[in-house]
């Protein structure tokens, strides 16, 4: 591809070092990678533990490929000194740290937040974990699904009679790198601009409290705690999954005209004036009653004829998609958001790239996932190289 086909990005010359494993601080530098840093992922001897994640492609990881495009791999042991004074020039030679380890284990191994920014004050440096740097829970680990439980997600999700359900994506794991992203990209428009550097706390707990914010507003303004409603709103109806002849699709008839719409499309424009169902509010307090009356008719054809009559009415819907389905979307390809991928074993692959554009341009994979330590050598030249240079 040539540079008018493939400009440079937002963070090209941003020169990350990660110290990260599994799935949030993967994830951050990865959305900044695909943004034009570049991210040298510093593993254990060892390596990340995502590398023994199933499913294996002949030895190597999918879900690893999944979190680690654009980035080169250093193994350094960090307990020997060393490969820790190694790590230490390539902190003070970058812009930003990610680490994702328990509070206070960089500091241990001399390679922490003071440290490090009292050499180089315009340091970037990420620190996340479960519950955040300081307080009573910072000495705790955790992982997604605890996280899950303890912020109040497992409270609300599945069934109303069911037992706690974690959501099925690690919400908690790639929130988290959504935020510790876009927090380091705010932050370096400030240092850019001349500012210090800053030490960004991202605790998992934090965020996942974070974006759950119409349950939290919902306990602030009724003093009560949302419930369990399976696919359905608490405050909007009809708007969830239904049941059909053949299967189950969703809608979303988040307005009142939207809500007119429906009845046109089942032929029951009579409940338009039933009492229980005059405002979204009533409705969202009926919504069982809505539901017997609703899936009385659409149980009477298939799923396909429900989709074809609501996009035809423009009442938002959608089939109940597995991810074979979703992946071979219309618009998945039409984005080009499906891209082939060379794993380190030579093993062909597809990847789901960045699903962000920029003047209409998604970003390039300029690098499969590394092998571990594949970059070793190459990093220790440059930096040799550096050092006489100096």
């Amino acid at each position: 591809m040539s540079a008018a086909e493939n400009p440079p990005q937002p963070l090209s010359g941003v020169r990350v070092v990660e110290f990260c494993s599994t799935a949030s601080g993967p994830f951050s530098t990865m959305l900044l990678s695909d943004m034009g840093a570049e991210v040298v992922k510093i593993e254990p001897p060892a390596g990340d533990g995502l590398r023994q994640w199933p499913p294996l492609n002949e030895g190597y990881s999918e879900n690893f490929a999944s979190l680690n495009r654009n980035k080169r791999s250093v193994v350094l042991n960090l307990k020997d000194p060393a490969d820790a004074a190694l790590a230490r020039r390539l902190i003070l030679e970058a812009d930003v740290v990610v680490e994702n380890n328990r509070p206070g284990v960089m500091d241990r191994l001399g390679l922490g937040w003071a440290a490090m920014s009292a050499e180089k004050p315009q340091l970037l440096y990420c620190s996340i974990s479960a519950y955040g740097q300081t307080g009573p829970r910072s000495g705790e680990g955790g992982f997604d699904l605890t996280i899950q439980a303890a912020s109040g997600v497992m409270s609300v999700t599945g069934e109303p009679a069911g037992a706690p359900v974690k959501c099925g994506v690690p919400l908690v794991d790639f929130a988290s790198g959504l935020y510790a992203a876009f927090s380091i990209a705010a932050m370096l428009v400030q240092v850019r601009a001349g500012g210090r550097g800053a030490h960004i706390d991202i605790p998992m707990f934090g965020c996942t409290l974070g974006i759950a914010a119409l349950q939290t507003s919902e306990y602030f303004g009724k003093g009560e705690s949302p419930v369990k409603l399976g696919s359905a709103h608490p405050r909007n109806a009809p708007y969830q999954a239904y049941h059909a002849q053949d299967g189950y699709f969703a809608i979303a008839a988040g307005n009142h005209k939207l809500w007119l719409s429906v009845l046109d499309v089942v032929a029951m424009p009579d409940l338009a004036q039933d009492p229980r169902f005059l405002t979204p509010t009533d409705r969202a307090q009926n919504q069982g009653a809505l539901k017997i009356l609703l899936e009385a008719q659409f149980t009477q054809r298939p799923v396909a004829h429900w989709i074809d009559a609501f996009n035809a009415a423009g009442v938002p819907h959608a089939r109940i998609n597995d991810y074979a389905a979703a992946l071979a979307d219309p618009q998945t390809a039409h984005m080009g958001w499906v891209q082939p991928l060379t794993l380190p074993n030579g093993r062909q692959t597809r990847t789901f790239a960045s699903p962000v554009r920029l003047n209409g341009q998604g970003s390039p994979i300029r690098r499969p996932p590394p092998d571990l330590g594949q970059h070793t050598a190459e990093i220790r030249a440059e930096q040799a190289t550096r050092e006489v240079q100096a």
